[in-house]
């Protein structure tokens, strides 16, 4: 759920590449020869349009919500370490759900704000490797942080004696440990099998950063390995924890209708709102950018799917809790009263 899968096999695009190009590096063999290959030090990134007009209003427009972003999420985080009554389970996976969500936005849209100011949308080989890796790692984790949000709230609603002895310190550390681990390796496998790929053909990426299945598209070798990899690395480590997700919540279900007044099922219902706003949000938006790239042809569709996904999300969250959690407010209140009583 967290990459865009665009069909099993890609259309392997032919035509050798021009000799003047200056993308390619000197090691090219002679046109007739069997085998050749050249090898492109660069890719480039189309974004969303190719037009000045619309190019000054994207970047304003992106500007805006990565900024919007970084303070709301960076609120989130100091709201979290700097007020006890949030040293909670629940609390913690949200901060470090912040510090993911701040980390991915990073991870793209810089590149895209710096590529239409200065008019160059080149980004190296290595470069679209690093952007594509750390992309997987912050998409991943936060796959498994609101699986393991949900795990909370299903011990807190299903199970309230025990809350405290089964979520302790210990196990909230090590679920984010977990979550980090598999995310780096996770990442770290399709990196390593993008490497082996050669890419002697088209170097237009139609997105506004490295996606890995836009790159997979753009390679002249075999890239069944990748994509069968990719199937079952989704089916492992998304479909698990969205399997997770729901059994949790149709636990909590369960048990909120068992619940005799109308007030201790919205007391009940509000512990857990928050996180089925976002769960919703990040599933919704995920399934969007795959069958924006499976029904459709259009790169300009899949790449708005995509943005909504890697950008809208993680600045909508920190709304999301913060409007609906009383405990969040009253921590960021007296987070700010305590700046403005400093200054």
């Amino acid at each position: 759920m967290g990459r865009s899968l665009h069909g099993f096999l890609p259309a392997v695009h032919a035509g050798p590449a021009e000799p003047s190009t200056p993308l390619l590096t000197s090691r090219k063999a002679s046109p007739m020869a069997p085998g050749n290959q050249t090898k492109f030090t660069e890719f480039i990134l189309l974004g969303f349009s190719e037009t000045p007009e619309q190019q000054g209003a994207i970047f304003g427009l992106f500007l805006g919500m990565y900024l919007v972003t970084v303070f709301g999420n960076i609120l989130i985080i100091l709201a979290f370490g700097s007020d006890s009554h949030l040293h909670t389970p629940m609390y913690f996976f949200l901060s470090n759900l912040s510090f993911v969500d701040l980390c991915m936005v990073s991870t793209t849209v810089p590149k895209m704000l710096v590529g239409i100011l200065t008019q160059n949308k080149a980004i190296s080989y290595a470069g679209c490797l690093a952007q594509m890796y750390f992309f997987i790692v912050f998409a991943g984790l936060d796959n498994f942080l609101l699986t393991a949000m949900a795990y909370d709230r299903f011990v807190a609603i299903c199970h309230p004696l025990h809350y405290t002895s089964i979520m302790s310190p210990e196990l909230c550390c090590l679920l984010v440990l977990l979550s980090w681990i598999l995310s780096l390796l996770d990442a770290l496998l399709h990196s390593l099998m993008v490497t082996r790929l050669s890419f002697c053909t088209g170097h237009e990426i139609q997105h506004f950063f490295c996606d890995l299945d836009q790159v997979l598209k753009l390679s002249s070798s075999d890239t069944l390995i990748n994509y069968v990899l990719i199937y079952i690395v989704v089916s492992l480590l998304d479909i698990l924890p969205l399997t997770g997700i729901l059994f949790s919540y149709s636990q909590i279900f369960s048990s909120i209708l068992n619940v005799p007044s109308s007030a201790g099922k919205y007391k009940a219902f509000s512990t857990c709102g928050s996180h089925l706003s976002v769960v919703s949000l990040f599933y919704g938006t995920a399934l969007g950018v795959y069958f924006s790239s499976s029904v459709t042809q259009s790169s300009w569709k899949s790449t708005v799917a995509s943005a909504m996904y890697a950008v809208v999300t993680p600045m909508l969250n920190p709304f999301i809790y913060c409007l609906r959690n009383k405990d969040i407010k009253g921590a960021l209140w007296r987070l700010i009263s305590r700046i403005s009583s400093s200054q």
